[in-house]
């Protein structure tokens, strides 16, 4: 799967800058915004979103994501043992 386009821009995820992006929805309205979603880490943003959420450059470093590491990441919460009868 080819990573969505804004304005002829291929378009990075902010977070892990990955290239494996899905449209998620489109405003009701055509035009007005658009919700992409990473398949790598799962973040999600609207097109009208301030850049600091958008633009890969600006999305602040201590929040990046590194996709190579995110198999080393523990399920949070942890899912409990199923109790028995």
């Amino acid at each position: 799967m080819t990573a969505p386009q804004d304005g002829g821009q291929t378009l990075i995820c902010p977070r892990c800058r990955a290239t494996v992006l899905e449209t998620l929805a489109e405003s009701p309205v055509q035009g007005v915004w658009i919700v992409y979603g990473c398949k790598t880490c799962f973040y999600t943003w609207r097109s009208t979103e301030p850049a600091e959420n958008t633009d890969p450059e600006k999305y602040p470093e201590v929040f990046r994501l590194k996709p190579e590491d995110l198999q080393t990441y523990p399920v949070v919460p942890a899912i409990p043992p199923l109790r028995g009868k």
